[in-house]
């Protein structure tokens, strides 16, 4: 289904997604991050079974355009999909900004599950380090943001809220494969971070 990027919004409560969609599923977009920002710092999870390790500092970075509107329910026919427009170097900031400002609006942080199509956030890298059998438990704990590779997509659970950063090559076309099943996941919300013409022709070609 085509999306057209408009004036950002991410509008969350602990009643369900602050949206303003427009026709269908095409809902308004947060505000892309202009630009890379400096390397984020991975955010922390809680610790799973396995040794003990450092918890990685959080770092968040909020768009002052960020306004309330009015709260509309999630079409019965799908969740509402959400467009953020940026090249594949920022479309991982991109994400990690609306995650934050879902959280600032009110969203569980257990309800949010980050796929990448490319490179992995610093989060997952981290945690798989210390053994999947830790980062899984912490999956399937629920208790947090849950960072995972397109390729863990058919493992993750459904969560109400699926963001996606297209960070993978213009060639690769991960995407593709990855943006319908994302659709599938998300129960309330997909907010998809990338370049808007590969995000409609996956989306398109998956619903």
């Amino acid at each position: 289904m085509p999306l057209s990027p408009e004036e950002p919004q991410i509008h969350e409560s602990a009643q369900g997604p602050r949206v303003t969609p427009a026709a269908g599923r095409t809902a308004q977009t947060p505000r892309p991050v202009p630009g890379p920002r400096p390397a984020a710092a991975p955010r922390p999870g809680r610790p799973g079974p396995g040794p003990a390790r450092p918890t990685p500092p959080a770092q968040r970075s909020h768009s002052a355009a960020a306004q309330t509107s009015p709260t509309r329910p999630p079409s019965p026919a799908g969740p509402q999909i959400q467009l953020i427009p940026a090249p594949a170097d920022g479309a991982l900031d991109a994400a990690g900004e609306a995650v934050d400002l879902l959280l600032d609006t009110g969203r569980a942080p257990g309800d949010i599950l980050v796929l990448t199509t490319g490179e992995a956030h610093p989060w997952a890298a981290h945690e798989l380090s210390f053994g999947e059998d830790a980062y899984w438990a912490q999956h399937d704990a629920r208790d947090d943001v849950f960072y995972a590779g397109a390729a863990a997509v058919e493992r993750a659970s459904a969560r109400p809220v699926v963001v996606v950063a297209v960070n993978a090559d213009a060639a690769d076309d991960t995407a593709a494969r990855t943006l319908p099943l994302a659709l599938a996941r998300a129960e309330a919300l997909l907010i998809v971070c990338g370049d808007p013409q590969r995000i409609n022709a996956a989306l398109g070609a998956g619903v």
